[in-house]
């Protein structure tokens, strides 16, 4: 594989740091926003670290219950102004905020790059992710729709509407640290919701430029858009256990999955859930190979292998399974990794230290349940932040209990199967149920594949990647996923909460089912 030398790393786009002046970035940030800054001196710091060159790039004085506090406390203060606020009104103000995005598109993609280490290319996706979410949600502000019902009574009509659900809270993740907040937001906003977003800890910085951004926009409201950085057993878990916060959204480990549940559960409370994926492509033999070839290699390699769609299984038909193998290893080799701000690079770093344990240790274990590693899988110690490695490519077996797990790396387990039946039930075969892909130019195999007995993930794609959604239709996946839905479609109403209304225009008071009751 190709790498960028120490020395290469370090001279590309590194020094450059004017676009945090741009985003309002400090030495020093606060971690607590409810449309002014909560000038905590007492909280905790956090020192953000790039895993690019593995220098810091600020600190944060993280949110401390007190903060918390205060940030619930104005967002219910705003909560029925806000509600009541016409819903196209609300859809102005995110048309604004999208068109703010617009403006700082490429500094805050290079926070994220810098912060997370994706790829700029990528990064740039994922701010115009949140631009695109903002168009859409400006839309669906004069949609918020309900139905209407043909009454079994004479002269009533019945009908249903959506009311706001009051105060979300969004934990999101570090792999897509700016577009979910996006998914979220924006349709929380036009649904007349106030947002209170917990970040990961390891990407607060973007959380702060986009409040930010934000904060001019919303100046006249505020408490609707609020953020809470800090720790997950002091802040994550006051949100999740609040009765004043309806609805929770998170993304993230399939173990966060079960803690936010459980709080939900306690409080007969609402979640969406976007936890783990074991994200599977099958390729048989009548595909495009080469269509096949390119779509396993961004799902596979892109972002490091830290998407929540990223492909992590190749299921191969036995007659394509030799030649697809040597193209992929080939394509593998000619991988560029490096300094992610320099557009020639294909791959940046894993985004901590902590990460590139993981993946070590995981192959490992491949190593002793039989797997065989074709290519990659190496620390590159020689880099000025000990988070790059080189993906991987592991010959695997049905038998093997690692590819029952999701690894966050860049691990591409291969197989080999001699039927679209046997591959089915192979990538249904796990726990988690995201996204799904399948290669071929035959109508059965298609059909059969998008059908009740084919795959059983929230997404199926035909003839490409299960990387790289949409924000049109609605994202999520089944099992141990979680069953949440966001973005597109009518993941709105998720935000809202439904009401049935029966109006009797009549002089009489007719009873359902023919019910008699007299006195």
């Amino acid at each position: 594989m190709e790498t960028k030398s120490k020395i290469k790393l370090n001279e590309t786009s590194l020094s450059d740091k004017t676009f945090l002046s741009e985003l309002g970035i400090n030495p020093v940030n606060y971690g607590a926003f409810d449309g002014d800054w909560l000038k905590n001196e007492k909280g905790d710091t956090l020192e953000n670290l790039s895993p690019v060159d593995g220098k810091k790039i600020a600190s944060v004085k993280m949110a401390n219950e007190e903060d918390y506090e205060k940030i619930i406390q104005s967002a219910q203060k705003i909560s029925a102004k806000w509600a009541m606020y016409p819903a196209p009104k609300r859809g102005e103000l995110v048309r604004q905020i999208g068109n703010a995005l617009r403006k700082h598109k490429i500094a805050l993609a290079k926070l994220l790059t810098m912060e997370m280490g994706k790829i700029l290319s990528e990064a740039e996706g994922e701010v115009q992710e949140i631009i695109d979410m903002a168009d859409l949600a400006v839309g669906m502000s004069r949609q918020l729709y309900g139905v209407t019902t043909q009454s079994e009574r004479a002269s009533h009509r019945l009908y249903e509407q959506w009311h706001p659900l009051g105060n979300i809270g969004v934990i999101t993740a570090f792999n897509f640290p700016m577009a979910v907040w996006g998914w979220n937001a924006m349709l929380a906003f036009i649904c007349g919701d106030t947002v209170i977003w917990k970040p990961s800890s390891k990407t607060p910085l973007c959380a702060i430029a986009i409040h930010n951004i934000v904060a001019p926009i919303m100046k006249n409201w505020k408490g609707v858009t609020n953020l809470v950085i800090g720790k997950g057993e002091i802040i994550g878990e006051k949100l999740i256990n609040d009765t004043r916060v309806p609805l929770v959204s998170a993304t993230g480990s399939c173990r966060l999955g079960h803690k936010v549940a459980e709080a939900a559960a306690k409080k007969l409370g609402k979640i969406i859930l976007e936890l783990g994926g074991n994200n599977a492509i099958i390729v048989m033999p009548s595909a495009d190979l080469d269509l096949a070839l390119k779509s396993v290699f961004f799902g596979a390699v892109g972002t490091a292998g830290q998407r929540c769609t990223t492909v992590r299984r190749l299921i191969l038909h036995e007659n394509i399974y030799d030649d697809m193998v040597k193209k992929l290893s080939k394509t593998y080799a000619k991988v560029k990794i490096g300094n992610p701000l320099d557009r020639s690079v294909t791959m940046g770093p894993l985004v901590g230290e902590n990460i590139k344990n993981i993946m070590m240790e995981a192959l490992e274990t491949i190593k002793k349940e039989g797997g065989k590693i074709l290519c990659g899988g190496d620390w590159l110690k020689d880099y000025p932040s000990k988070c790059y490695v080189t993906p991987c490519i592991v010959e695997a077996h049905k038998g093997m209990g690692m590819v029952l797990k999701e690894t966050f790396a860049p691990i591409l387990y291969v197989f080999k199967v001699s039927n679209v039946k046997e591959a089915v039930e192979l990538q249904n075969g796990v726990e988690q149920g995201l996204s799904s892909a399948l290669f071929t130019q035959n109508l059965k195999e298609e059909e059969l594949f998008l059908s009740a007995l084919g795959s059983d993930c929230g997404i199926a794609n035909i003839n490409m990647s299960t990387s790289g959604a949409e924000i049109g239709g609605a994202f999520g996946g089944e099992k141990e996923t979680g069953g949440g839905r966001e973005a597109g479609s009518d993941a709105w109403k998720m935000y809202m909460r439904r009401q049935t209304v029966g109006i009797n225009w009549s002089d009489e008071i007719p009873l359902a089912q023919g019910v008699k009751f007299d006195v």
